[in-house]
C-alpha cells in the first residue's frame, strides 16, 4: 500500500511539472470521430461553408473565449462557433519558460501531426508552442495544447463536449484538403478601449505587434501570411527579389498589394482616433486591467515554485509574482501643519495655568498635541512590526517552509 501510494504521488508530481503532458493512456480513437451536430452544420450552410472547408481559431484570454472561424464560398472567413474556455492557467501575457503556468499567445500552425485522438485529456491538438517568434526570444516550453478534461496548468482547456466539436472542425477541415489552420492567440479582443486599459502594461509593445495580425485579419476576414523577422511578427508581407524572413535577422525589402495597404492605413486612422478618446476617458470608466505577468524575472519565480511544488515542499498556494515580492515604500513624513491661530491660544493659556501652579484644564490640552503624541507611536506606512509571527508570515509569503 505504501508503494501505491508513493507511486501515484511521483506520477502525479511528475504530470504537473510537465503542464499539460499529452501523453496517451488509452485507445479511445473512436471519440475522435464524433461529428458535427446537424443543426451547427445547417448554420454553416447557411454562410456559405461546408463540412470541410478551411478554418481557424481565434482565442481570448481576458473574455475566456475560443472562436472557429470557416472559409465561405467568397474565400472569406466567417464564425461558425464560439465556446467559454473552461481553464486557462496564468496571467495574460505570453509563456516565457518551461514551467511558468503560461498560456500561450501568439499566431501558431496546427498540422494534422499535431493532433491527438487518443490524449489522455480527451481529445486534443498541440498548438506547436515555441514557434519561430517564441524560439528567437528565449522562450521555452513543450506540450502546450487546446485539449478537453477541464483541467489547465499552461494550456487552454475546454469541457469534453467542447472539445469533441472543436476537434471535428480541425477533422473534417484537414480532410477536406486544408494542410494547416492557424491559431491566433490573444490577451484580449484588441479594441481601442481595451488597449488603451493597458497602454501601461510590460507586455504592451508585444500585444501592439500581435495586433497588427489581429487588425488585419478584421480587415480582410482572411488568416493573414504570417512571418517574423527582425524578432518581430510581420503580416501579409511578400519579400523581395526572392529573399527571405530570418527571425532574427534584418527583415528584408518587401511589399504588399496597394489595396492592402490602403484599407490598413483607413483601419489604423480609425484605431488611432477612437484609442485617443479611450485614453481620456480610461479614468472614469471604471474597468480595471486584469493581472498579467512581468516577463522572464517573474516567469522563473513561478517556475521555481512549480518545481518545489511538484517536489513536496511546503510553498505558498498561488504562485509567487513580482508585484507580492516588491517591499512597499514607507511614506515620506509630511511637514506638520501650523496651528490655527485657537490653538495657540489655547498652548498659551495652558503654558499661563502650568506657570502659576495648577494642572491644565481639559481647554488647555490642545488638539494638536495630541495629534502629535499619536502620530509619534503610529507605525509608518509600510513598516512592519519587527516579531516572529511576523516574520513567519514573510517567510511563506516567499514559499518558505
Amino acid at each position: 500500500m505504501k508503494f501505491s501510494f508513493a507511486h501515484a504521488g511521483l506520477l502525479a508530481a511528475a504530470l504537473f511539472i510537465a503542464g499539460c503532458n499529452d501523453a496517451s493512456i488509452e485507445d479511445w480513437a473512436p471519440k475522435a470521430e464524433k461529428q458535427l451536430p446537424e443543426k451547427l452544420v445547417q448554420a454553416m450552410r447557411a454562410k456559405g461553408m461546408t463540412r470541410t472547408s478551411p478554418i481557424m481559431v481565434r482565442i481570448f484570454k481576458e473574455e475566456g473565449q475560443l472562436e472557429v472561424w470557416k472559409q465561405k464560398d467568397n474565400g472569406r472567413y466567417d464564425l461558425a462557433a464560439s465556446y467559454d474556455i473552461c481553464k486557462w492557467s496564468g496571467k495574460l501575457g505570453p509563456k516565457f519558460t518551461e514551467g511558468d503556468r503560461q498560456a500561450p499567445e501568439g499566431f501558431y500552425d496546427i498540422h494534422p501531426y499535431q493532433m491527438n485522438p487518443k490524449s489522455s485529456y480527451h481529445l486534443s491538438f498541440n498548438i506547436g508552442y515555441p514557434n519561430a517568434f517564441d524560439r528567437v526570444h528565449g522562450r521555452t516550453g513543450s506540450n502546450l495544447m487546446v485539449h478537453g478534461a477541464c483541467s489547465s496548468a499552461g494550456c487552454y482547456s475546454m469541457t469534453d463536449e467542447q472539445v469533441e466539436q472543436i476537434y471535428a472542425f480541425a477533422r473534417d477541415a484537414f480532410r477536406g484538403g486544408q494542410k494547416d489552420f492557424q491559431v491566433q492567440a490573444f490577451p484580449f479582443r484588441m479594441t481601442p478601449e481595451n488597449m488603451a486599459r493597458y497602454k501601461g502594461d510590460p507586455n504592451y509593445d508585444f500585444w501592439s505587434n500581435l495586433k497588427e495580425g489581429y487588425d488585419y485579419f478584421q480587415i480582410t476576414k482572411v488568416p493573414p501570411k504570417v512571418d517574423v523577422c527582425g524578432r518581430r511578427y510581420v503580416f501579409n508581407q511578400i519579400a523581395a527579389n526572392g529573399g527571405s524572413f530570418s527571425p532574427g535577422g534584418v527583415c528584408p525589402p518587401s511589399s504588399q498589394p496597394d489595396t492592402l495597404q490602403a484599407a490598413y492605413r483607413s483601419y489604423q486612422q480609425q484605431f488611432d482616433s477612437a484609442f485617443a478618446a479611450a485614453l481620456e476617458g480610461s479614468s472614469s470608466s471604471g474597468r480595471q486591467p486584469s493581472p498579467s505577468i512581468a516577463g522572464f524575472k517573474e516567469a522563473t519565480l513561478v517556475a521555481d515554485w512549480s518545481r518545489r511544488r511538484a517536489r513536496g515542499e511546503k510553498v505558498t498556494r498561488e504562485p509567487p509574482s513580482l508585484q507580492q515580492m516588491t517591499p512597499r515604500v514607507a511614506a515620506v513624513p509630511q511637514p506638520r501643519p501650523e496651528p490655527a491661530p485657537q490653538q495657540v491660544v489655547a498652548t498659551q493659556a495652558g503654558k499661563a495655568v502650568e506657570t502659576a501652579g495648577a494642572k491644565p484644564s481639559a481647554v488647555a490640552a490642545a488638539p494638536q498635541a495630541q495629534a502629535d503624541a499619536a502620530a509619534a507611536t503610529a507605525p509608518v506606512e509600510g513598516e512592519q512590526p519587527k516579531d516572529k509571527k511576523n516574520w513567519r508570515r514573510l517567510w511563506g509569503l516567499f514559499g518558505g517552509g
